[in-house]
C-alpha cells in the first residue's frame, strides 16, 4: 500500500471508527443537549476535547507517514508505528477517543456519556488484549515485544526513552 492509499483509507476509517464512537454515538445518546453542568466542569470538558482531537489526528497521520498503512485491521501498516505520541503510550488513539467522550460528558453535564465512556474503555481494553496485541506480536515479533515492554499501554509516560 502506498502513502496515498494509506491516507485515503485512514481518512475513511477516521470517520467510520472514531467519528462514530466519539461523535455519532454521543450525539445519539444526548442530542448534544446540555444538562446543568458546573462551569468548571464545562471548561475541563472543553479542554479535554481541544486536546483529544489533535492527538487523534496526529496518531492517524503517524500511521500513514511512519507505518504506511491505516489503523483499520483490514488495511494494517507495513511498519510498526513507534514514533510521535507512540513513544509515550501505545494506545493514543483509544485514549483520545475516550477523552473526547468524557470531555463531552463534562461539557454537556450528561452522565450517560460517562457510562458510555466506561463501556467504550472496557471494550477497547478487551479488543487490545485479545486481538490487537497478539496480532502485533505475530506480525512484528521481537520488535513489537520490545516496544510493548518499553512503552506503557494506557498511562502515558512523561519522557520518551
Amino acid at each position: 500500500m502506498g502513502k496515498r492509499a494509506a491516507a485515503i483509507g485512514s481518512a475513511v476509517f477516521f470517520v467510520a471508527a472514531p467519528g462514530v464512537m466519539a461523535g455519532v454515538v454521543p450525539y445519539l445518546l444526548t442530542g448534544w443537549h446540555q444538562g446543568h453542568p458546573r462551569l468548571l466542569l464545562q471548561i475541563i470538558g472543553g479542554v479535554m476535547l481541544v486536546v483529544a482531537v489533535p492527538v487523534l489526528v496526529a496518531a492517524f497521520v503517524r500511521f500513514v507517514r511512519e507505518g504506511v498503512g491505516t489503523p483499520a485491521p483490514v488495511a494494517p501498516t507495513q511498519e510498526l508505528v513507534v514514533g510521535g505520541l507512540y513513544q509515550y503510550v501505545r494506545n493514543p488513539m483509544y485514549l483520545a477517543v475516550g477523552a473526547a467522550i468524557v470531555g463531552q460528558g463534562l461539557l454537556l453535564g450528561r452522565g450517560v456519556l460517562f457510562i458510555y465512556a466506561a463501556l467504550f474503555g472496557i471494550t477497547v481494553f478487551a479488543f487490545v488484549r485479545l486481538y490487537e496485541e497478539p496480532e502485533l506480536t505475530r506480525t512484528y515479533g521481537v520488535q513489537y515485544v520490545a516496544y510493548r515492554n518499553k512503552v506503557p499501554g494506557w498511562w502515558p509516560r512523561r519522557r520518551r526513552p
